[in-house]
């Protein structure tokens, strides 16, 4: 019991974090109705797994002094947290009519909840029960059809959803695709919930025991399905962020090489910007991409031209690509500076002379550094066996 309490709470942490990092949105753009119903279906399936928790539903009976009130309440947010999502898919839709559907359902489903506080007025559950309500309480007057309608209202909401994120999902392509994919899914486990939970009533009616089903699977297919409903809704807003932050954060490490190469010439010309901070993955790629810029800016006019202009030719004639003989021409040049730097030092830009070629733009910048770092990793060349090696000649 403590232990589903725990897993229950940080699923509700999880999303309210979530909520949190969309808070300033919402602040910026209260008008926006689809902002509006996102963080409502967050906040919601956060409550869903807040007060589903024992321990929640014990404090709640505890504290108002009502035997399980805990139950219209859970009730009561499961039912808005349906209505919501489906809500939600009526504004991604679209339509002329969009506003109007959605305050129709909205009053439809507000008028279930008045439903669930009345019936639960009417009935009598003066034993509390935390985990088993729903069977305890299947053939109670008023409990037994509060229970109803809140599984048949909930049932409805998340299996039109799910039909409707489905076909939807048919017409459309990328992030939102995948997101109505998953909110469809999720929203279909939601109705495995409240199919299980009917049928543990039913079979109750007809005088057969099958509580385990109510108490032991439909929590974890409403886990589940909230979970999954969630991250559909957050994947169209969110992925095309979380993968753009990945090819910054990928672009930017890939270029570590040529700006290892690099780093006499940025150092002892004071040419690396400071470190931006606080660092996002595309403010660090900027300031990675400008540091080794100003140091091509220094030494392109030292580098071999010769060099170059060979190691380009050779590569070209071979593979026919002028992009890798571009980079493999540019590490070539930078690689030969670097270990003359090292054994002469740092010699001083002259005037007049032109860089060996035009800058490169930032993909090549990736190439050059691939280059490098397939150097780097290169095993170093041994003298052919049995021919004298330069030093014994």
């Amino acid at each position: 019991m403590v232990s589903d309490g725990i897993v229950q709470y940080v699923s509700c942490g999880v999303l309210w974090l979530g909520l949190a990092v969309k808070g300033p949105d919402l602040i910026r753009h209260w008008r926006d109705p689809i902002l509006r119903v996102i963080c409502a279906v967050m906040a919601l399936a956060g409550l869903c797994f807040a007060f589903g928790s024992p321990p929640t539903v014990g404090a709640i009976n505890r504290i108002s002094g009502i035997p399980n009130l805990a139950a219209p309440l859970t009730y009561a947010v499961i039912t808005a947290y349906s209505a919501t999502s489906l809500v939600l898919i009526v504004y991604w839709k679209g339509g002329p009519d969009v506003s109007r559907i959605a305050r129709r359902l909205m009053t439809c489903y507000g008028g279930v909840l008045v439903g669930i506080a009345l019936l639960f007025a009417l009935g009598d559950a003066p034993v509390e029960r935390r985990t088993d309500f729903d069977t305890y309480y299947a053939t109670t007057p008023f409990t037994a059809e509060m229970i109803v309608l809140y599984l048949l209202a909930h049932l409805t909401a998340v299996t039109t959803t799910a039909l409707w994120s489905l076909r939807w999902a048919r017409q459309v392509r990328g992030w939102l695709r995948t997101g109505l994919i998953t909110l469809g899914v999720g929203t279909a486990l939601g109705a495995g919930y409240s199919v299980s939970k009917l049928t543990a009533v039913v079979a109750w009616w007809c005088g057969v025991d099958w509580s385990a089903i109510s108490t032991n699977v439909s929590p974890g297919l409403a886990g589940l399905g909230a979970l999954l409903t969630v991250v559909g809704i957050l994947i169209p807003w969110a992925g095309p962020g979380v993968m753009a932050w990945l090819v910054s954060w990928r672009t930017y490490r890939r270029l570590a090489p040529l700006e290892r190469a690099l780093e006499t010439v940025l150092t002892d010309r004071n040419l690396r910007l400071p470190r931006p901070w606080p660092s996002s993955a595309a403010a660090l790629l900027i300031w990675r991409q400008t540091s080794i810029n100003n140091a091509l800016g220094y030494v392109d006019v030292l580098l071999d031209a010769d060099l170059f202009a060979r190691v380009h030719d050779t590569t070209f004639a071979a593979t026919g690509d002028s992009e890798q003989a571009q980079a493999e021409a540019w590490a070539a040049a930078i690689a030969t500076f670097v270990r003359e730097v090292h054994a002469t030092g740092l010699p001083t830009t002259p005037g007049g002379l032109r860089p060996v070629a035009p800058a490169p733009d930032a993909a090549a910048l990736v190439r050059i550094a691939r280059v490098l770092a397939l150097a780097d990793a290169a095993p170093p060349a041994r003298p052919h066996q049995g021919s004298p090696s330069r030093d014994t000649v």
